[in-house]
């Protein structure tokens, strides 16, 4: 089930100003720069490959504790990058551009380098110190311009008018450098950091060469003649060379990816691609003439994304028949069933791939929908049962707490359903309607009662300040 989110996150001055520093250092959706957040997505396939790869890193970083959640967000481009000290940010385009599971996994090793590494917190220090810097700079140069203007027009005072100016800028100039200095250094000791991690888990360092290899080549002619100390990464070549240099001492440089594990990463591939790329797009990278299991697998999605079901359902039962025991072939199945409005049939397919995949939150709300979906009062009492349980460990996902608050509705418990549809509202950031239904949910429970303690948080909170 990839799923299409919008990222509520709170912004402070702070992370504005962190994102005007290192604007070339997070090159992030405009959304994120408004405080809204990127647009994520949700795939339970997808993000149970990304824990996998990350948790022996995690663990040689000290960080297995730490509880780091990875988000897929909704960009093509090749990046990744952390923005809160405790989320690992990937676009679906680093995983779609990565050919290898060693490739990503070294971009996630660098950026599990920048959270061990304190870069963030260290960062926000640098910011502070040099936006103090800057109002010094600035009150002495604004109070040089004062005196100049003040004391007539004269080629003298004009000239103290222009030293306030070179006062303002010049500082600026210099703090800037000095930041982007600093940058520079963390993106070295994140990339050594992140070699350190895979040499300890005895994966190879070569995939994080390749990648950035790869971006070196591709960006020569962008960089050439461009002022190093402006780069707020270091120079393409440089830091490549350097990277190599200290990578290719591994011991586990030339150690090939489990074949095993390279059918998983491929699988995800092919599923973002039929997801997220045009049909034409994917039919190109996935020919009738390629019998592999990822491109059976893209073929399958995108018949059923646009409109032959018949053909869709056939495609993946020639995949279960290969591999009974996926859970994201039955999950594919109920969702397409679901989307083409028979969501009685979809029941069936979508409780083996609960069943499967231990439970799956994302996956147990898609089966909460077809139950909620057939109008069938006798699946109410599973339905509100299986979405409690999913939205207790997806506390921030927006469809459980929708599909839940219609079930409670058919149920006549209205005081429940207008407690989820506020949580619903207040996931998606409508803060109004979400206090106006947690009102009203107030007025249905009885005081101090869980319920109605829950509705009373949701109304005494307070909007985010962007």
């Amino acid at each position: 089930m990839l799923l299409q989110i919008a990222l509520r996150k709170k912004a402070t001055a702070l992370t504005a100003l962190v994102t005007a520093a290192a604007i070339a250092l997070l090159p992030m959706p405009a959304a994120q720069a408004q405080g809204k957040g990127p647009p994520v997505l949700r795939d339970t396939e997808t993000e149970q490959l990304l824990r996998e790869y990350t948790r022996p890193i995690l663990r040689a970083a000290g960080l297995e504790k730490q509880n780091i959640q990875m988000v897929i967000v909704n960009e093509g481009s090749f990046n990744a990058f952390v923005a809160d000290g405790r989320r690992i940010f990937v676009n679906y385009g680093a995983i779609l551009q990565s050919e290898t599971p060693n490739q990503i996994i070294g971009v996630l090793a660098h950026e599990t380098g920048h959270l061990a590494g304190g870069h963030l917190s260290k960062l926000r220090e640098q910011l502070a110190t040099a936006q103090t810097q800057m109002i010094i700079a600035m009150l002495l140069g604004a109070g040089a311009m004062v005196a100049g203007t003040t004391r007539g027009s004269s080629a003298g005072n004009n000239g103290l008018a222009n030293a306030g100016a070179a006062a303002i800028a010049g500082p600026q100039e210099m703090i800037r450098r000095t930041l982007l200095s600093y940058q520079r250094q963390q993106e070295e000791n994140a990339d050594r950091a992140g070699v350190k991690f895979l040499t300890a888990t005895q994966q190879s360092p070569k995939g994080m060469y390749e990648t950035f290899k790869r971006f070196t080549s591709e960006s020569l002619f962008a960089a050439r003649g461009a002022d190093p100390y402006l780069q707020s990464h270091p120079m393409p070549a440089e830091r490549v060379a350097s990277l190599q240099e200290f990578a290719s001492s591994s011991p586990y440089w030339d150690k090939k990816d489990d074949p095993a594990l390279q059918l998983r990463h491929d699988m995800v591939r092919a599923k973002i691609s039929a997801f997220m790329e045009r049909p034409e797009t994917v039919y190109r990278r996935y020919p009738q003439t390629n019998d592999s299991m990822p491109a059976r697998y893209a073929r399958a999605i995108s018949t059923y994304l646009h409109g032959d079901l018949r053909s869709a359902l056939a495609q993946i039962d020639a995949l279960i028949q290969v591999q009974p025991n996926n859970p994201y072939f039955y999950e594919v199945r109920g969702q397409a069933l679901l989307e083409s409005g028979k969501p009685a049939e979809a029941i069936p397919a979508l409780r083996k791939a609960v069943q499967l995949s231990n439970n799956s939150p994302l996956i147990e709300m898609l089966l909460g929908q077809a139950l909620v979906g057939t109008d069938n009062k006798a699946y109410t009492d599973d339905a509100v049962r299986i979405l409690r349980a999913a939205v207790a460990r997806e506390p921030e996902a927006v469809l459980g707490y929708t599909q839940l608050a219609m079930a409670y509705g058919r149920k006549g418990d209205y005081a429940e359903a207008d407690l989820a549809s506020a949580q619903a509202a207040y996931l998606r950031g409508d803060n109004k309607t979400a206090r106006e239904l947690a009102t009203r949910a107030k007025t249905r429970f009885a005081v101090g009662t869980p319920g109605w303690v829950k509705a009373d948080d949701i109304v005494a909170a307070k909007p985010s300040r962007n």
